[in-house]
């Protein structure tokens, strides 16, 4: 007897190194990322942070001592959406359905003195996995979004969390959605400090 398994649901347990194939505009590494959430069962009366949970791993180098989203290099053959899948798949073994951008930010590496463009996308998580690419050196943890917000060690990341649950909120109550002021985003003037 032959079984057939759809590719679909292969997932390689190498990660992809290198930075031959990474993008780089004006001289910035381009990296893209993704906010995993989901949404805690039970009664739903209105939307609030309280609501959704949100995944956070544990930095490669620092394990356990701060945590962050999922991110890393968006590269040449594939599309910044297909790159932020990829990132969190490697990073933190979940799979799901990418929303559109909560936004771009410049920042400062840091482990290189060089800077950074990083677009975030949301991840509704549809499948866990129980092994991914790096799950020897990351720790992976869901966490309320307060708690998501103290424990995540990069400002543009809690930039974009704050921005997820500003658009979470809106699509729960009929559309209205709040504007939330983008103090560090690229264009704003504080961007580069």
């Amino acid at each position: 007897m032959v079984a057939l398994v759809s590719q679909d649901n292969v997932v390689s347990l190498v990660s992809r190194t290198g930075r031959e194939l990474q993008r780089y505009r004006k001289g910035r590494r381009q990296v893209v990322g993704c906010i995993p959430y989901r949404y805690k069962i039970g009664e739903k009366t209105s939307m609030d942070s309280d609501e959704i949970e949100v995944l956070v791993i544990s930095s490669q180098n620092q394990k356990g001592k701060g945590m962050l989203f999922p991110k890393g290099g968006w590269e040449l053959d594939e599309s910044k959406k297909e790159a932020a899948l990829r990132e969190t798949i490697e990073e933190a073994g979940v799979r799901g359905i990418v929303g559109g951008k909560l936004g771009k930010w410049s920042f400062k590496s840091k482990t290189h003195d060089t800077f950074y463009e990083g677009y975030m996308f949301p991840l509704l998580v549809q499948e866990q996995l129980e092994f991914w690419p790096e799950h020897n050196v990351r720790q992976r943890t869901w966490m309320s979004v307060s708690e998501a917000r103290e424990a995540c060690q990069r400002w543009w990341m809690k930039e974009a969390l704050d921005r997820l649950v500003n658009r979470l909120s809106g699509s729960k109550l009929g559309g209205e959605k709040q504007v939330l002021p983008s103090l560090n985003c690229i264009g704003d003037a504080r961007s580069a400090l």
